[in-house]
């Protein structure tokens, strides 16, 4: 693969990784059920496994601060199948305190488009 190529591809993951961080993503059912496949898993900082109908159903009502992404990675697992890595930084606004999080996704290309299948964000801790 080209220099030229993993930068289209890490291009193309960030655009669509950023898509489900933006606020008006999040909250649309319709948005986020393109975004991820139906076999999609989250496991989350506290340990629970999330399917795609909890994720959906949570994120409707969802207040979440601006996140901006960081250092994405792109790791091809076979041909059609990617692992996305990458940290995100948001700030909580009632304290002004910053949380960073360690960020990776599996993607998966199914019906000549790209869906998340698994994602999993650990929490590195808060800073101001």
């Amino acid at each position: 693969m080209g220099v030229g190529q993993e930068a289209q591809d890490t291009a193309m993951f960030r655009e669509l990784e950023e898509r489900l961080l933006q606020p008006d993503v999040r909250s649309s059912a319709e948005e986020i059920a393109k975004l991820l496949a139906d076999e999609f898993i989250e496991i989350g900082s506290s340990g629970r496994v999330f399917n795609k109908h909890h994720v959906v159903e949570a994120l409707r009502d969802e207040r979440s601060p601006a996140r901006t992404a960081d250092g994405l990675t792109v790791r091809w697992l076979t041909k059609y199948v990617a692992l996305v890595a990458y940290r995100t930084v948001s700030r909580i606004s009632t304290t002004g305190e910053q949380r960073r999080t360690l960020r990776s996704s599996i993607w998966k290309r199914i019906d000549g488009r790209w869906q998340m299948i698994f994602h999993q964000g650990t929490a590195m801790g808060r800073s101001r």
